[in-house]
């Protein structure tokens, strides 16, 4: 087995695929409609399946809110430099919401970013 994707319910699907390539450095892997079943669909991520995960957007149309709940946690990112990923996705228009530094407990950079629906994406130095 492996992990193919994690899915999304977002709230306007081009602000997600803006932020997700334009902030975060993915591509646009592809795009659907299902105007039977009123959604829309796009993948995004670093590479594609089976060899990368994935990242599927998922806009119902007319839904433009979702309640995050308490059991959803965050997507992690594993990057070079947290200090500098943080500052580029600052200069790119993202909200960094815990700045870089050693995770409690631990000498570990993290830090963490919000994406426009509000999920967390954690960034891992390493």
């Amino acid at each position: 087995m492996r992990l193919l994707h994690t899915m999304l319910r977002v709230g306007n699907l081009q602000r997600s695929i803006n932020f997700y390539t334009n902030i975060l450095g993915m591509k646009l892997i592809r795009t659907s409609e299902n105007p039977e079943y009123k959604y829309s669909l796009a993948f995004v991520g670093y590479g594609t399946n089976p060899e990368h995960a994935e990242i599927e957007l998922t806009y119902n149309w007319g839904v433009e809110t979702y309640e995050m709940g308490t059991a959803y946690g965050h997507i992690a990112l594993g990057v070079p430099d947290a200090y500098a990923a943080c500052e580029q996705i600052r200069a790119n228009g993202g909200n960094i919401t815990r700045e870089p530094g050693p995770v409690k407990g631990g000498s570990t950079v993290i830090a963490f970013v919000t994406d426009p629906d509000g999920y967390k994406i954690e960034l891992i130095q390493r």
